[in-house]
């Protein structure tokens, strides 16, 4: 075009910016915005909300914020596309700013919002959101109802699953293949599979994809139905999909459950056999099999031949694998590589720790312990997620915020009396009285 003579007007810019945009191709948007300043196009609305868009895809958030803060006059797509630049960077606190700071929000301010705590794994803020959308924002959209229902299923919160896939209904929201796939993966992974057959089976065959079949076989595989998740990828390939590297993670897993190693090592070569390089997801789903059916030196040797170094998951695999059938020499020596790996993972040194004291190595046990302390690795508090009527709680120890806290700890020590004053554990009688009464 320029070789032509023919000169480039506003409306050329965005479509050269979203170009680089989607190549993800930085110094293609920079040569292009250079462009668009020697032509005087700088001061285009359309042209900067296409320059933040493309920063930010591009994971430059600084100059996607220059171009936002000159800007003269702002439209909501402006507002949108620097909401959603800084969630799609992982600053959910300056994308919450943004949000904060709008003079107005539509759909698709919320669903950045939304979307930007699920992929920084602030899964009860998503749905918070969520929930504050629906009371005083405008209705939520199929692309909103993606990422609630992810929220959801990475909390295992099935009653709010189950709300949300009401809420679709209720609101007559269509049901792309995307949503229905979040619907499947929401009910497998709270343990619904029931409900999640049942979505999958009100799906029309002919519009399936691999995603949903991934879903619903990986669900299965992670909740011990080995043989239906099998047969599952039988009517897969039935049906005509093709698997895909993740299709074969689920079954290795499956397989894993079912301590199948014959059929892993099958899966396995499959992923060469069909012109798949095998990741390191593979690798550890691998060793996890080998590790579960005590085939540890195997494990071991699998490790040591691959490729490339081993990952954590790996290692953590194997260590399990160690600990369950009292391989603990074998353990010791995978639990100072994870160290070596992850100097500043609490658990790898909780886990070692462990190994020796079971062991009874307590001077050992003690240096792990001294070992944290000197690199200043503090101990994550564990917790517990309980859902009651759709409502998440969560528990750490000695936690005494919860507003019921006090009831919760009367009724525990009741609980713990009970338990110190039953012996005999085959006669022992659970005389609990009524909740409401203690």
């Amino acid at each position: 075009m320029l070789r032509a003579g023919v000169s480039p007007d506003y409306l050329t810019y965005p479509f050269l910016v979203k170009a680089s945009s989607r190549l993800l191709k930085w110094e293609l948007g920079v040569a292009v915005h250079a462009h668009v300043m020697k032509t005087g196009f700088e001061s285009d609305k359309f042209i900067q909300n296409s320059l933040i868009h493309m920063y930010a895809s591009c994971g430059d958030i600084v100059y996607a914020r220059k171009v936002f803060d000159g800007m003269l006059i702002r439209n909501l797509v402006s507002w949108n596309a620097m909401l959603d630049g800084h969630a799609k960077c992982g600053d959910v606190i300056s994308a919450r700013g943004v949000f904060e700071l709008m003079p107005e929000r539509d759909v698709v301010s919320w669903s950045s919002l939304i979307d930007g705590y699920v992929k920084n794994g602030e899964y009860r803020e998503a749905i918070s959101v969520f929930e504050k959308m629906c009371g005083s924002g405008p209705k939520a959209n199929e692309v909103t109802m993606v990422s609630v229902l992810c929220a959801c299923a990475h909390l295992g919160a099935l009653e709010q699953g189950r709300m949300m896939h009401q809420y679709i209904i209720d609101n007559g929201l269509r049901l792309p293949l995307v949503l229905q796939t979040s619907l499947v993966d929401m009910y497998a992974k709270c343990g619904a599979i029931a409900e999640a057959l049942n979505v999958f089976r009100g799906v029309r065959m002919s519009r399936t994809d691999v995603l949903i079949w991934n879903a619903i076989i990986g669900g299965l595989a992670t909740h011990g139905l080995v043989k239906e998740s099998l047969e599952l990828f039988t009517e897969m390939q039935i049906v005509g999909i093709t698997p895909d590297e993740v299709t074969y993670l689920c079954l290795l897993t499956a397989c894993a459950h079912g301590g199948l190693v014959k059929e892993a090592w099958h899966f396995f070569d499959c992923l060469n056999k069909h012109g798949m390089t095998p990741k390191s997801e593979h690798y550890a789903c691998m060793v996890d099999v080998l590790a579960r059916a005590g085939q540890l030196a195997e494990a071991y040797q699998f490790i040591s031949q691959r490729p490339m170094e081993p990952t954590a998951s790996m290692l953590g695999a194997l260590l399990s694998g160690c600990m369950n059938h009292g391989k603990l020499d074998l353990a010791e020596i995978v639990g100072r590589k994870l160290i070596e790996l992850e100097p500043d993972h609490d658990g790898r040194y909780v886990g070692l720790s462990n190994i020796y004291a079971v062991e009874k190595r307590w001077d050992d046990a003690r240096t792990m312990r001294e070992a944290m302390e000197r690199r200043g690795v503090k101990k994550s508090p564990g917790f517990s997620l309980v859902e009651i009527s759709g409502t998440l709680h969560r528990f750490i120890a000695h936690d005494k915020t919860h507003p019921d806290s006090e009831k919760i700890y009367v009724m525990l020590k009741f609980i713990i009396r009970q338990i110190q004053h039953d012996t005999d554990y085959e006669n022992q009688e659970y005389c609990l009285c009524d909740m409401k009464d203690v």
